[in-house]
């Protein structure tokens, strides 16, 4: 079975700038898109787990963030690169557009849905899966999945991930 390193979006891959969606506004976090490349060098997928409750309060709709993902895969290919999945939640308890209010979404980090959807469809061992994110509610979700967490306070991403990827990777 394959392995994986679950990337959290905002504040990890890129600058948190507070329900970010125009991909104008679009910024990476130190060494994102090179820690993005060490994963999939390193044999493993990348995917990213977001939760989006700016599509649920009504501030950006979800073919926004798929456009935002798309921009994102874009900037990777010119480092050799791109994320293999992406998942995003779109609902939220205090939301405005009624679509997507529902209250505690099984997708909704903390609760796993996402990676539990992401590991049965790329066939994936959770035991060689990893989370990286800059919230505890992000390591529950792992946690929940049975997927080994990190915490990524800032700083180069590449050089925080690389030491857990040989433990992946072997």
């Amino acid at each position: 079975m394959a392995g994986a390193v679950f990337f959290d979006r905002d504040g990890v891959l890129n600058v948190d700038t507070g329900y970010l969606h125009d991909p104008a506004d679009f910024v990476w976090m130190p060494g994102a898109p090179e820690a993005v490349r060490l994963v999939r060098d390193a044999g493993l997928k990348a995917i990213v787990v977001t939760n989006q409750s700016g599509v649920a309060r009504g501030l950006y709709t979800e073919a926004a963030v798929h456009r935002l993902h798309a921009h994102m895969n874009a900037l990777l290919a010119r480092h050799g690169t791109s994320i293999d999945a992406f998942y995003h939640c779109p609902f939220h308890d205090r939301g405005t557009v009624a679509a997507y209010v529902v209250a505690d979404h099984p997708d909704r980090k903390p609760n796993p849905g996402m990676l539990l959807r992401a590991i049965a469809e790329h066939g994936l061992d959770p035991a060689r899966c990893l989370i990286v994110g800059d919230r505890e509610s992000d390591l529950e979700a792992g946690r929940r999945a049975g997927v080994a967490g990190l915490l990524y306070p800032g700083g180069r991403l590449d050089a925080r991930i690389a030491p857990a990827l040989r433990a992946l990777a072997g």
